[in-house]
């Protein structure tokens, strides 16, 4: 019954034969190499919109396998019978290159198999922390309970799972944009779990493990899958020293450090300072460059960009963001800053640094207030000034994720570059 089959392939035409080889080979190799490539920081594949088709891809890949591996079942049938000498070598050959692409793009190059969670998190109050003063934390307070999440550690994971004040809470980091962002992991009402796939734009990407929806961490938006256009609710969080957050929170506690990750944390050691290697996430220490930082202020539809150098320079700028009023300020440690609406009782403040730049005083009442917005002194003495949510990013981070975003300048605020 099998002798027409193989007197066919005998007659097939051996351009036919190589096609169909050819198409076989293309298939597993692209398809395994472009998933990765498309959502990791290789050169050239964060610069287009690529995401869809890494997404597909994703999808799709056990049955493009199966398909591939079809044709290429029935290519080397043919060449193990009608093949030459050296087809019968170089194929099996290619086949066992394939097993290495396979092995690597599968279970090494892949987002989560190089940024792992943490397999023992725990937490401890200040006194038994030995993390330094002046390491950078994200803070998040819900329901009273106060929680900081170094930036050394939270950078190399990426993303961690956790309860504050009984409230389940996602803290990401995206090391590349900079960019801190704090979520609810709840989506339709139940509690979901996410893995790091890559990055779109230089920006952590995440997949749910429900509807393999893929979700970006700058913004909490799934941009790919079945819940596309969902926004995840974002909690407040601040980026402070772990010095200045305990000034604030003294009762805080903080993550500590995973014992199985230390030399991935010990990597990132000078991060916080912007001083680190490679050019992915080190500082343009020039303004407005893509590796500038910069502190970025949203409100409503709005969002405005504050150069980081001005700020240091300055110590205080006082602007308006759609019809906002605001103060910038960063503390004596060059590090921990503080974004607050100018607005108390109805009136609109305007305010000085003090000699010693760890005090405020406003123009309009003389009353003195600290770097935590407490009016200490004068006649407005216990007001508080309401905290701004804000983030310390790269200015490509900024732009990218805010595209109508302007720039502050001095006095003059004028459009995105």
């Amino acid at each position: 019954m099998l002798k027409p089959a193989f007197t066919y392939s005998e007659k097939m035409p051996l351009y036919i034969k190589r096609l169909i080889l050819f198409t076989a080979l293309v298939l597993l190799f692209s398809a395994e190499i472009l998933r990765v490539y498309f959502v990791m920081p290789f050169p050239g594949s964060q610069v287009s919109n690529t995401l869809s088709y890494a997404y597909r891809l994703e999808q799709f890949i056990f049955w493009i396998r199966i398909f591939a591996w079809i044709l290429l079942g029935f290519a080397l049938i043919l060449v193990f019978k009608n093949g030459k000498v050296w087809e019968k070598i170089f194929l099996p050959l290619l086949v066992i290159l394939y097993a290495v692409v396979f092995f690597f793009f599968n279970f090494r190059l892949q987002a989560e198999n190089i940024f792992r969670q943490p397999v023992n998190k725990s937490f401890t109050v200040a006194s038994h922390s030995e993390m330094e003063k002046s390491k950078l934390i994200i803070g998040v307070v819900i329901n009273g309970q106060a929680k900081a999440y170094p930036i050394q550690l939270i950078g190399y994971h990426h993303q961690v799972m956790d309860t504050i004040g009984n409230t389940p809470v996602m803290i990401t980091y995206c090391t590349v944009c900079r960019s801190a962002r704090v979520y609810s992991p709840i989506v339709h009402g139940k509690a979901e779990s996410f893995r790091l796939v890559g990055m779109d734009h230089f920006n952590a990407v995440f997949e749910d493990a429900t509807t393999k929806s893929w979700w970006q961490q700058a913004s909490g938006k799934a941009i790919a899958g079945p819940l596309k256009g969902y926004v995840l609710k974002e909690f407040p969080s601040t980026q402070l020293t772990w010095d200045a957050w305990l000034r604030q929170y003294p009762a805080s506690v903080v993550m500590k450090p995973d014992p199985l990750f230390m030399d991935n944390y010990f990597k990132l050691e000078d991060y916080d300072k912007g001083t680190m290697q490679s050019s992915l996430v080190r500082r343009d220490v020039l303004s407005w460059e893509p590796k500038s930082w910069v502190v970025g202020v949203t409100n409503n539809l709005s969002s405005k960009a504050y150069d980081w150098n001005e700020l240091l320079q300055n110590k205080i700028i006082q602007d308006s963001v759609d019809r906002l009023p605001i103060l910038l300020t960063i503390e004596k440690d060059s590090t921990s800053f503080h974004v607050y609406d100018r607005r108390v009782n109805n009136y609109t403040l305007s305010f000085q640094i003090t000699g010693n730049n760890d005090l405020l005083l406003d123009d309009n009442t003389h009353s003195t207030w600290n770097m935590d917005g407490h009016c200490i002194d004068g006649a407005l003495k216990g007001n508080k000034l309401q905290t701004v949510q804000s983030y310390n990013e790269f200015w490509h981070s900024w732009q990218n994720f805010h595209d109508k975003s302007k720039i502050y300048v001095g006095s003059l605020t004028v459009a995105k570059k």
